[in-house]
């Protein structure tokens, strides 16, 4: 029998039933006549409160509220990918056939498309024993990706019988399973999951390979491991979204899953067209063919806003499950946190710092630590990696969202304002970001790019402290007193910064640098360096070292040196030999 309760109270998107109406916490439930969907957030013997997914104009005491048994959940089967999602993963471009351009209240259409037959291929045979995670069938979901449909998690038994490889919809019985208590369970490639119910793994690992976005500045001085944790925060215009979209486009992931959490609507159609013409650059296929979008634009309900960052993590959890590294862009938390204290302050709730609610911590670590490297139920190893936007208002890093995010990352790529009007892009700023990655990751480098990539590394990030620590000196009294050994630093650290850290997402080879051209360029900028402060120790002063352009030659490394023209390194090597031994005889 269907529970149901009567509306007596409103308040935006929080709607009050009075007396005990049987309903169960997050319960999904039907408010109204148009059917509204809902969630039960609070219960009482007396009251029960429901956050409502769409707008509440017009709902009115008296109406019903009928409840539908099960949690909020998503629909997980084939079709997910090269799709593009509300906030409680209702298909837009479904939505747009039946209502338009605007979103109609209480439309009802499927997560999924009901009636497409896809290729299936079956991988388990009659009397086979199966479990949560068993991989049942195979299916083309995209040219890019092979869809897994598996045993859902909570269900064991042995198979009864199957159906032969052919075409079927999401829908159809692929498979029937007898239970342990010898109940029947027919299968198909779709599986309900609930959204704020993490999926179940059998083993966490440890950080240990990079995510490799082809970023240089992330890459080499904060990387991020798969299966990590990151946190952009920048003032509005630094480039958050611009950074996740280079991470989205280049980064060695599997499966991109982008979250626009009340994000401009603009922002949004530029991911949907920019992704739609881009072409993956490993398998030269459409770059929406591994991708999916959640569109939660500002304009929506703030409580679908809520429920859309679950719903993003919970489609990357299902095909980390099926074996593949997904990365999710979440962009912006700060936004989500914002629909967290509008819903808290209609609740009542006691406000915490800056009228956030006190929750604030505990949802922001429970969503984080939904990421990781995973050995998963049926012994394969997938990874979700969680690369948040942040936007603390007016750029202050001191507000509690920022705060509270770094509490739960490991890696913070810290924008800076001064940097991006500058046209320093990304405009990440070394001094304020960290990555707490680097010494798990440090064995990958060694076996993988080069023994000496760390050091490297830590020999850049030198360089730039020093420089800042410079910098104070030459505001107060000019560079001209600084002595020369000063001023070469000085002279290294913005080879670094224009030649190494400044990396333009519009030139053909410098948008995407593999991590061997990353650690060449490291190399002959500290070889330049090295050099270059030999002359300097026999007393050359900088002025003629500067005179050979040697400098400026080294910064276009980036441009002149194709990504798979690596043997030119040796060439810049020699060329810096040949300005030590000219500087050497002209003024011997």
């Amino acid at each position: 029998m269907t529970k149901t309760g009567i509306i007596y109270g409103i308040n935006g998107p929080v709607v009050y039933l009075r007396g005990n109406t049987g309903f169960k916490m997050s319960e999904m439930v039907y408010v109204g006549k148009e059917k509204l969907v809902g969630e039960v957030i609070n219960l009482t013997k007396d009251t029960t409160t429901i956050q409502v997914f769409e707008e509440t104009t017009g709902i009115k005491p008296g109406e019903e509220v009928t409840a539908t048994g099960d949690a909020i959940s998503v629909t997980l089967g084939p079709g997910i990918l090269n799709n593009i999602f509300d906030g409680i993963e209702r298909p837009l471009g479904e939505i747009a056939k039946e209502g338009g351009a605007y979103i109609n209240r209480g439309v009802s259409v499927d997560s999924l498309d009901t009636t497409k037959l896809w290729d299936v291929h079956i991988t388990v045979s009659v009397g086979q024993e199966v479990n949560g995670g068993t991989i049942i069938a195979e299916v083309p979901e995209t040219t890019a990706i092979t869809h897994k449909s598996m045993v859902p998690p909570n269900v064991s038994g042995h198979i009864l019988s199957v159906v032969t490889d052919g075409q079927y919809t999401i829908t159809d019985t692929i498979a029937v399973v007898q239970l342990e208590d010898g109940t029947e369970l027919n299968l198909s490639l779709a599986q309900k999951w609930p959204i704020r119910i993490p999926r179940p793994t059998l083993k966490r690992y440890p950080a240990a390979k990079p995510l490799v976005t082809g970023q240089r500045i992330l890459d080499t001085l904060f990387p991020i491991a798969k299966g990590g944790t990151a946190a952009i925060p920048g003032g509005f215009g630094t480039g958050k979204t611009m950074t996740q979209h280079q991470i989205a486009k280049w980064s060695d992931a599997d499966i991109i899953i982008y979250i626009g959490c009340g994000e401009r609507g603009n922002e949004m159609t530029q991911v949907l067209e920019d992704f739609s013409e881009l072409v993956d650059p490993k398998s030269g296929n459409p770059l929406m063919d591994r991708t999916t979008l959640i569109a939660n634009t500002s304009n929506m309900p703030v409580a679908a806003r809520e429920a859309s960052i679950y719903t993003g993590i919970t489609l990357a959890e299902y095909y980390r499950d099926m074996g593949y590294d997904v990365a999710i862009m979440a962009d912006s938390t700060s936004r989500w946190a914002e629909a967290l204290r509008e819903l808290s302050g209609r609740l009542e709730e006691m406000p915490a710092e800056e009228g956030f609610p006190a929750y604030l911590a505990s949802r922001l670590s429970a969503f984080y630590e939904r990421a990781g490297m995973m050995e998963n139920l049926n012994g394969t190893e997938g990874s979700v990696s969680i690369i948040g936007a942040v936007s603390p208002q007016g750029g202050d890093f001191s507000e509690p969202v920022t705060q509270n995010t770094k509490r739960f990352v490991r890696c913070f790529w810290g924008l800076d304002k001064s940097l991006a009007y500058a046209r320093h892009f990304p405009a990440i700023h070394w001094l304020t970001s960290y990555s707490e990655y680097l010494g798990d990751l440090a064995p990958w480098y060694k076996d993988n790019v080069s023994t000496n990539f760390v050091d490297y590394r830590n020999q850049l990030l030198a360089l730039l402290n020093q420089e800042s620590s410079l910098m104070e000196i030459v505001k107060l009294i000019g560079s001209d007193v600084l002595p020369d050994e000063q001023k070469l630093v000085l002279e290294i650290a913005k080879v670094i910064r224009l030649g190494f850290l400044q990396q333009n997402a519009f030139h053909a080879e410098d948008t995407c640098v593999p991590m061997e051209k990353q650690c060449k360029m490291m190399e002959v900028i500290l070889y330049l360096y090295s050099k270059s402060k030999a002359l300097v120790t026999m007393g050359m002063p900088m002025s003629i070292l500067k005179e050979n352009n040697i400098f400026e030659r080294v910064i276009a490394i980036k441009y002149d040196v194709a990504n798979h023209e690596l043997e030119k390194f040796d060439q810049y090597k020699k060329d810096i030999d040949n300005f030590y031994n000219k500087v050497l005889e002209t003024n011997a």
